[in-house]
């Protein structure tokens, strides 16, 4: 997959600069090649220890997305190769490029967690999967009224990972689940409501946002507020342009249905919940439903067991779970098939290990969240220690 990260700095009154990187894919929503995530983690490091650097800007080309993923296409081309390989995981070439991706994605999604600077992402339209890894952790996270956020995993028989252990489990209860388990869409003004976003802006503001922050005298203004008060002015502009609510007026039924029971039983539950009797109104609801019914069994039994089992982890430890459940689904096929049926044949038909989540063998879900490594061998085993936000 073709693209690239754009890095620049931005000058500011003062002699300050703010970092700048555009993500540029955008024939591809632009989903982060392991090429793009390189010059992205090490730009933010350079950026973290350059005195003269008061913030950063995360921005992606174009109008349609923010980013869309990783590049699974390129995951599902090494999975393809090693279908045919008798090779263990721990040597096979495919299963190396997946523990050096994740790894890689894992440690610029912690370091944008943990970033003494402020990192404002402008999450302009699809910011899903991967994308959601780069936004969610911002200091300073933008939406647009055309933005659409998600974690669709379920749907190519992943799981919602790049941190989703931990901050799906941070959103009221039963939300996280409830997202995790359908992939359902949250617009700019839920995820508001959610504290999942922190502004909504005009889509044409992105360089007023810009020229603005050149204007400020960065050395008597403290970043984080200063970012925050530039930001909400903007915001006051869009305040009548605000998308209506889809989740919010089911957030009742959403908590009931999914903060107690089996999977199987919270599964019916979702399945039950009422439908706005007006068509438009009951889009979203019957989306999130089919895919549901659709989506990965095995994907449904991971996301269950991340939102009811580890509640309690700390960010580093979540990445460090999540980095041996990729690549086992890797190894598993699942993934494999739903990348083949949804974006490379585009049948649309996956044929699932499982045809529905009850005949899921629960051996499979406890092999995929068995440890790959011993904790002196993880290749995160640095990460979140002493302060470091690398992994190896």
């Amino acid at each position: 997959m073709s693209g690239t990260v754009n890095i620049s700095e931005l000058e500011c009154s003062g002699g300050f600069k703010f970092g700048i990187a555009e993500l540029d894919n955008p024939a591809s929503l632009n989903a982060l090649s392991y090429e793009m995530l390189v010059v992205l983690h090490d730009a933010l490091k350079h950026w973290h220890d350059d005195h003269n650097i008061v913030g950063v800007v995360i921005h992606g080309a174009g109008e349609k997305a923010f980013c869309a993923g990783g590049d699974v296409r390129a995951m599902y081309q090494v999975m393809n190769e090693a279908r045919s390989s008798d090779q263990p995981i721990g040597t096979c070439q495919a299963m190396s490029y997946l523990t050096d991706y994740f790894t890689l994605e894992y440690q610029t999604d912690y370091l944008i967690h943990t970033y003494s600077k402020p990192v404002i992402v402008w999450g302009e339209g699809i910011v899903m999967g991967g994308g959601i890894g780069l936004y969610i952790g911002a200091s300073h996270r933008i939406t647009t009224p055309n933005t659409r956020l998600a974690m669709p995993e379920i749907s190519i028989g992943l799981y919602p990972d790049v941190g989703g252990t931990w901050f799906l489990n941070h959103l009221p209860q039963g939300v996280g689940l409830f997202l995790g388990l359908t992939g359902a869409t949250v617009n700019a003004t839920d995820a508001l409501a959610l504290a999942m976003t922190e502004h909504i802006i005009l889509p044409g503001q992105k360089e007023t946002m810009f020229e603005l922050l050149q204007q400020v005298n960065w050395d008597d203004v403290e970043p984080h507020q200063g970012v925050t008060e530039l930001l909400d002015r903007l915001g006051n502009d869009a305040k009548y342009s605000h998308p209506q609510n889809e989740l919010l007026p089911h957030l009742q039924a959403i908590q009931t249905a999914c903060q107690y029971g089996s999977l199987p039983e919270i599964y019916d539950q979702i399945q039950a919940m009422a439908e706005p009797v007006d068509e438009s109104e009951g889009k979203w609801l019957r989306r999130a439903k089919q895919t549901l019914r659709e989506g990965s069994p095995i994907t449904a039994h991971i996301c269950y067991r991340q939102l009811t089992q580890f509640h309690y982890e700390s960010l580093a430890d979540c990445f460090r779970l999540e980095l041996s459940l990729s690549v086992r689904c890797g190894e598993l096929g699942e993934f494999y098939e739903g990348v083949k049926a949804r974006l490379i044949e585009k049948t649309q038909q996956p044929r699932w290990l499982f045809s529905d989540i009850a005949s899921v063998d629960q051996r499979v879900i406890d092999t995929l969240f068995t440890p790959l490594w011993a904790d002196n061998e993880h290749p995160l085993q640095l990460l979140g220690l002493n302060g470091s936000h690398e992994g190896a």
